[in-house]
């Protein structure tokens, strides 16, 4: 069929096109125009049949062409728009069940990030550390996930996989093969005439060396040449001549304190090397068990060359030359005294940041670590003294955040921070074990937030498959921070260190609280009140697990 624009009317193969009057032309006369005498109407035919009168159109015929053309630019408009809806009303309900059918929708539904997505390139038998290849960053943003219950389905099915499992220590021998040269530089037994471990070792230098010059604590940082710039100094004065040899004072720590950060280990750290008895490591956290030996500085830098042992050993030469200084009196040779400094070392990733172990040890089992640190500090350490010090895992987790998150920070931030971790710790425990994920480097990297840090039981129980518990001290910071007189006395006991006088106990009680919290952070806040319920869910079967282990329902952190 034909069609007339004018005047909108399906035309027929008689061509009726001839009859419409604007199709005429100027000189068209209505008086004498069958068409428009016929009352304007014109019958409309199909297939060369008239039409019943309740199929008649009527056309109503309008002399000014003005006002025709704005009443049919009104509808084209009018179609243009309702078609725009009917598109977008498509395009938006394709979306809907897309998104639905390949789980990209915020519902909570399990999510699976990078490597712990289901991925069928993958063989079943296949452990978590062969998969570290094909992790790929996810780009669905799924932070904005506000909704309460939807977050507690995702906990929920958290709180189902939680397993507490003893894992297998490994034997010595297999610690020895992975770390042959650690073992050939640190003895089996100490000098029995001191407290704290320390050996002589032969140092084969002369005068001209420089005992320091390949330590990479001095190499990578600036803020540390100054420490062994006077070692060099005094290096020479404190070796010990016997038989035409050199010999030095090595030493380890006596206790460490282990964990957790963000909860007051530099506060108990300033106040400790206080006492007179006790010593330090040159720096406050060497991270060298966790980090440096395996050449990581920082995380987000890959790799460097490994720090040896050496280089951890050196940085307790200072308290060494005290030792030494102390061994060498005639109260020790004569009567038979001993020494009893001791040395200490703060790193507080020291519990929990077995991060690395992915990319050095092999023979895992389902995705967990085969060796952990406490496996070698216990090989050389065995009556070593540990001291850990825990907060409410909801505050240390805001406070983490405010201290590391370098930009844009707020609690609304905080917030889809934490949904978003969540999301990624869910898609973990639905294919691996807890030990798996809380040590995973990947999900630990993908992570906005460091949740993990907060699940101090497990680190415990692990910790704990190797020491004894008389030899692990755990304290809060809510109770150090109100009572910090008998929080250190705990501590004193603790390390059985000697009595103090009344003006060093002040000095060591009454200092001011070290690293709080940052004034340009006091200005955002606390969390929402609806991100510390779904912390508070999270963390609270980990917390009473904590509880039962240490027989204190103080670990609870109800009142928090």
């Amino acid at each position: 069929m034909r069609h007339c624009i004018n005047c909108c009317i399906h035309l027929l193969p008689n061509d009726l096109h001839r009859q419409c009057f604007r199709c005429r032309g100027p000189d068209h006369n209505n008086q004498k125009c069958p068409v428009c005498r016929g009352e304007n109407k014109i019958p409309l035919y199909t297939n060369s049949k008239q039409m019943k009168w309740l199929a008649v159109l009527e056309v109503r015929t309008d002399h000014c062409e003005s006002w025709n053309g704005f009443f049919c630019l009104r509808k084209g408009k009018l179609c243009s728009l309702m078609f725009g809806l009917i598109i977008m009303t498509l395009v938006m309900v394709s979306y809907i069940l897309t998104g639905a059918k390949h789980g990209l929708l915020l519902i909570p539904s399990p999510f699976h990030y990078g490597a712990f997505a289901s991925n069928p390139s993958l063989m079943d038998n296949e452990s978590l550390s062969d998969m570290k290849d094909y992790y790929q960053p996810s780009k669905m943003n799924i932070s904005y996930v506000r909704d309460y219950p939807s977050i507690k389905l995702i906990i929920d099915t958290i709180t189902s996989k939680i397993e507490f499992i003893t894992r297998q220590r490994p034997d010595l021998e297999e610690l020895r093969k992975q770390e042959p040269h650690m073992f050939s530089v640190i003895p089996n037994k100490f000098l029995p005439n001191s407290k704290n471990p320390c050996w002589y070792e032969e140092y084969r230098g002369n005068a001209t060396e420089d005992p320091y010059a390949t330590n990479s604590y001095a190499l990578y940082s600036k803020r540390f040449r100054i420490i062994f710039d006077y070692l060099r100094k005094v290096f020479w004065n404190h070796l010990y001549h016997y038989k035409d040899k050199h010999y030095r004072l090595r030493c380890l720590p006596h206790f460490y304190i282990i964990g957790q950060p963000k909860c007051g280990t530099t506060d108990l750290y300033d106040r400790l090397r206080l006492h007179p008895d006790v010593r330090f490591s040159a720096i406050k956290e060497p991270h060298w068990w966790t980090r440096k030996r395996f050449g990581i500085i920082r995380l987000r830098d890959g790799f460097h060359d490994r720090y040896p042992v050496e280089d951890y050993l050196d940085l307790f030469d200072l308290a060494a030359h005290q030792i030494q200084s102390v061994l060498q009196s005639d109260a020790v040779k004569e009567h038979g005294k001993r020494n009893n400094i001791i040395i200490g070392e703060a790193s507080a990733s020291t519990m929990w940041d077995n991060n690395a172990w992915i990319f050095f040890y092999d023979n895992s089992t389902e995705g967990e670590p085969p060796f952990l640190i406490q496996d070698f500090i216990h090989a050389f350490q065995p009556n070593a003294k540990l001291i850990i010090m825990l907060r409410d895992p909801v505050e240390r987790l805001y406070s983490d955040y405010l201290y590391f998150a370098s930009a844009n920070k707020s609690a609304e931030d905080f917030h889809e921070k934490v949904a978003e971790s969540l999301q990624l710790f869910e898609g973990c425990v639905l294919d691996f074990s807890l030990r798996a994920c809380v040590y995973n480097n990947t999900l630990n990297n993908a992570m906005p937030v460091r949740l993990q840090v907060g699940l101090y039981v497990v680190y415990l129980l692990d910790w704990l498959t190797v020491f004894n518990k008389d030899q692990i001290l755990v304290l809060r910071l809510e109770d150090h921070a109100s009572n910090m007189r008998y929080t250190m006395h705990m501590v004193f006991q603790f390390l059985d260190l000697g009595p103090l006088s009344e003006k060093q106990e002040a000095l060591i009680t009454k200092s001011p609280a070290s690293n709080t919290r940052r004034p340009e952070d006091r200005s955002l806040g606390p969390m929402l009140p609806t991100t510390k319920a779904i912390l508070r869910d999270f963390y609270r079967p980990f917390n009473t697990k904590l509880a039962q282990v240490l027989f204190d329902d103080a670990f609870l952190w109800k009142r928090t």
